[in-house]
């Protein structure tokens, strides 16, 4: 398996899931600001949409979408517990999660990034990022991880995610569970070396 990666970006989720999932992979850069590959290829050559992360399978087959992803990478090695079994009333809780993640935070930080936003949209942005980041700190209190005492593959999107905060302003220290959380997460030995191959730490 092959997964195209920019440095920081939501793409550093599926990373975390591959490290969680023991299974042999290569990672490639694929910067958001070149599309360019490190011997010259135009990304968009290979994922004409131009965004990470992109997972390349063994036969070729192409999955784009970080949520999509990371199940892929849990079921194929349902011993890790990275997913619930698909079918059980816990594995859409999980897709709660991933959904929630993705379109309430990931899109929620989105104008925060984007060149020329005004700072009036920013700021409407910032608002309503701070009632979801609320409502998920309450939701975190007596609990270890998303899901309970088991990490799964929605705990490295929260953690990806969250990340962004302390680049666009965005204040986390008035929630203490959200912020105990991200230590438990950030200690985690696959996520730490995630994170040393993206250039995040040393």
């Amino acid at each position: 398996m092959k997964l195209y990666y920019s440095p920081g970006a939501c793409s550093l989720s599926p990373h975390i899931a591959l490290q969680e999932s023991g299974l042999s992979y290569e990672a490639i850069a694929a910067p958001t600001k070149t599309h360019k590959l490190a011997d010259g290829t135009d990304y968009y050559s290979i994922n004409p949409l131009g965004y990470v992360p992109l997972l390349v399978l063994d036969d070729g087959t192409q999955l784009r979408e970080g949520p999509a992803i990371v199940q892929y990478i849990a079921d194929q090695v349902p011993a890790k517990k990275l997913a619930p079994a698909n079918g059980s009333l816990e594995r859409y809780k999980l897709q709660e999660w991933l959904n929630f993640i993705g379109t309430e935070l990931h899109k929620g930080f989105s104008p925060l990034f984007t060149p020329g936003m005004p700072e009036e949209a920013k700021s409407i942005a910032k608002t309503r990022l701070a009632a979801r980041l609320q409502w998920l700190d309450g939701e975190l209190a007596n609990k270890t991880y998303l899901m309970g005492d088991i990490f799964t593959v929605a705990d490295g999107y929260l953690f990806t995610v969250s990340n962004w905060a302390q680049h666009v302003g965005v204040d986390l220290s008035g929630y203490a569970n959200l912020l105990a959380y991200r230590a438990r997460v950030g200690a985690r030995p696959a996520v730490i070396e995630a994170m040393k191959a993206e250039g995040l730490i040393k």
